[in-house]
């Protein structure tokens, strides 16, 4: 799908959609309790519907009664089962662990970009803790043979946290208590929504320093009332939007939310930006904006936004961190350079650093999303500074977290 985004400033206000994060986890969790859970809050991203399909086909049962989800936990794990994890990191390794907390012979596949990331920790970590796991040269099928059982070990935590938020999950429900050292932890403000989730959901983790856990086995998941967090990674975009001079107020954010993307506040600040609360509603004054420095390490999801927004600015702007950059819906820095160069920015990717060289001026013209959906909502956002209308390729890959975007911007004049 073709979108073209025309210049100019706009007005409105936008309620941010359910972050997919929280809702994944408040999902399988649900899934794993006894009994039914009531989730509010829920949305429509592809990543939620690809977990919703595969729990449901673990056993779980989901109906829908106007503004609430319920799920309908799991009565029997089945010994054999396919699943997919459609095109979710998070989700492909969550649910890997859930199938290896569980006897019998599971297959956990996933669809485009994700296919081609890297899978060997899941290989490599479960037979510590007594499972299996064979992979095609660390690529998805995952081929898992459990139960897990409780253990101590070290785990690395360097390539994402997800692998990690996973093991958390799936612990709680093997034989034998287990300590989990998590070495070169990243992205904690991931690891701290999963203890928030499970915490909801009845289960016990003992945090004993920053990066190890005390994880006690043979736990029941409960049945609960879960309201799901709206969605900062979306809200980013539009944050940003407000700095660089749009009229726009976000509406559903909690400030207390525990979403590592909840940074883009203080990484507003640091850019000369003045956030402003109104009642229930956020909005950014930017007028005195600035090239800035700042350190998205825990929160690589916001440098697409960020990019945006040193695109704005006069002077070069440093985000490091961009190492974490590489395996995710595309190589996401080499394609912020590439497309952002379309527009006339230079960005340079030094080691984890990258420097974007903001003038403030945009250039028309046909840029493509990579089929990653926060290279286009960015671009979209960038594209109401240009000088000439910009042509964005591959639009559709915002149904993955957003599906509402586009409908969301047409509503703004």
């Amino acid at each position: 799908m073709i979108k073209q985004v025309n210049s100019g400033l706009r007005s409105g206000t936008i309620a941010i959609p359910a972050s997919k994060s929280d809702a994944q986890r408040a999902y399988l969790a649900a899934a794993m309790a006894p009994g039914k859970s009531t989730i509010t809050g829920w949305g429509n991203s592809n990543d939620e519907q690809s977990m919703l399909k595969a729990i449901k086909l673990l056993g779980a049962t989901i109906e829908i009664e106007g503004e609430e989800l319920m799920i309908e936990g799991i009565d029997r794990f089945p010994e054999t089962a396919t699943i997919s994890a459609g095109e979710s990191g998070l989700g492909i390794r969550l649910l890997s662990m859930i199938c290896a907390a569980n006897k019998g012979h599971f297959s956990v596949t996933g669809e485009g970009s994700l296919a081609e990331r890297p899978m060997a920790f899941v290989e490599t970590h479960l037979p510590l803790f007594g499972a299996s796991c064979h992979t095609t040269n660390g690529k998805v099928p995952l081929e898992i043979k459990g139960p897990m059982h409780g253990a101590t070990a070290k785990v690395d935590g360097s390539l994402s946290s997800q692998f990690i938020s996973g093991l958390l999950m799936a612990l709680p429900l093997v034989e034998g208590n287990s300590e989990l050292q998590v070495q070169q932890l990243t992205s904690k403000p991931y690891i701290d929504m999963t203890l928030q989730t499970l915490e909801a959901f009845g289960i016990v983790v003992r945090p004993k320093s920053p990066s190890t856990y005390i994880i006690p086995g043979e736990q029941t998941y409960h049945a609960t009332h879960y309201q799901i967090d709206a969605d900062w990674s979306s809200a980013s975009y539009w944050l940003v939007a407000a700095a660089i001079g749009h009229q726009i107020n976000l509406r559903g954010l909690r400030l207390d939310s525990f979403q590592a993307d909840k940074a883009l506040m203080s990484f507003l600040q640091a850019a000369n930006c003045h956030v402003l609360f109104k009642e229930d509603t956020i909005s950014v004054d930017g007028s005195s904006r600035k090239a800035f420095q700042v350190d998205a390490t825990d929160c690589p999801d916001l440098f697409p936004a960020l990019v945006t927004l040193a695109a704005s600015c006069d002077g070069t702007s440093v985000i490091s961190g961009a190492s974490r950059l590489t395996y995710k819906e595309s190589h996401r820095g080499l394609t912020l350079q590439s497309e952002f160069g379309k527009l006339g920015v230079k960005i340079d990717l030094l080691e984890d650093d990258m420097h974007i060289h903001g003038t403030g001026i945009l250039a028309g013209g046909t840029v493509d999303s990579h089929n990653d959906h926060r290279i286009a909502m960015c671009l979209a956002i960038a594209a109401t500074l240009a000088t000439d209308a910009v042509e964005i390729h591959g639009a559709e890959s915002v149904a993955k977290s957003y599906p509402d975007f586009w409908l969301d911007l047409e509503t703004l004049v």
